[in-house]
């Protein structure tokens, strides 16, 4: 998701609205709730969040060809030492696996097995519920912002 320069962008803003703050502290409070869903949902598989992040991650964007450890990083919005050490735990619980890249045998790609993609069906069905059940809200919320 692009960035936009704040110091920028601030200075050609006017003041929210009262009803533009109430409609961002309820899409905070939205977000919440269903990051709160998905740690609970994660734990309860046995992973971390991060741990699911970086399956999903790697199913959705990788596809058959996987992750590079910077492509996980940036995913996650994590440094690349900490993408690495997160896939050596994934490994090491038989989730994933390294491969070398075809195209460029200097490049490792992060792979998802089996196991791995079982347990991320599951989680992401739970996930797609929960999100379908608060989709009314967000379009709601999100239809009631309106351009300057």
């Amino acid at each position: 998701m692009p960035r936009r320069d704040a110091g920028k962008a601030e200075q050609n803003r006017r003041s929210p609205s009262a009803s533009e703050y109430q409609a961002l502290a309820e899409f905070r409070y939205l977000l919440r709730q269903f990051l709160a869903f998905s740690k609970a949902a994660a734990q309860e598989s046995g992973l971390t969040t991060q741990q699911h992040q970086a399956l999903l991650a790697i199913k959705g964007f990788g596809g058959k060809a996987g992750l590079t450890i910077g492509e996980i990083a940036e995913r996650l919005l994590v440094r690349h030492h900490s993408a690495v050490e997160l896939v050596d735990r994934l490994v090491a619980m038989g989730l994933a696996r390294r491969a070398i890249d075809p195209a460029d045998r200097r490049r490792v790609r992060v792979l998802l097995v089996a196991k791995a993609e079982a347990r991320l069906r599951d989680l992401s069905a739970a996930h797609l519920a929960e999100l379908r059940a608060a989709k009314p809200a967000l379009i709601e919320l999100l239809s009631r912002l309106k351009e300057a």
